[in-house]
């Protein structure tokens, strides 16, 4: 596969960050990280990655739901698969979710093959 996915992950958690970056290191992606929602959306911008993971509860002026917004407002963006990541897991939490724009959205602890499979990648261990 010489395709590769490049996907953004957005998180102001350093181990959650690592933890995605472990779990990917065997498949064919290129993986980017911010630690905020503003750096973030300057990643988005400059990278156009085909994934955004994004954690819903971020410090600063816009958390991930502002974000997830930001992005399905713009046309450059909006084409962008997104997939929250949060520890809150309440039917409207999902809801909220799904409402600013998410594609999916994943409930922290979550497993790496859960991730795997939200992403629909398959691991390449021949490189």
């Amino acid at each position: 596969m010489t395709d590769k996915h490049k996907i953004l992950v957005v998180d102001d958690n350093r181990e959650l960050r690592m933890l995605i970056s472990l779990t990917l290191e065997f498949s064919q992606c290129e993986l980017l990280e911010a630690d905020s929602a503003v750096a973030g959306l300057a990643m988005l911008r400059a990278h156009q990655p085909d994934i955004v993971l994004l954690d819903v509860m971020m410090p600063g002026e816009v958390d991930g739901l502002g974000l997830c917004r930001m992005i399905r407002q713009d046309d450059s963006l909006k084409h962008i698969k997104i997939i929250m990541l949060s520890a809150k897991g309440q039917q409207k939490d999902v809801q909220l979710g799904i409402e600013a724009g998410a594609d999916d959205y994943v409930v922290k602890p979550f497993s790496p093959s859960e991730l795997m499979e939200k992403l629909d990648i398959r691991l390449d261990f021949d490189g």
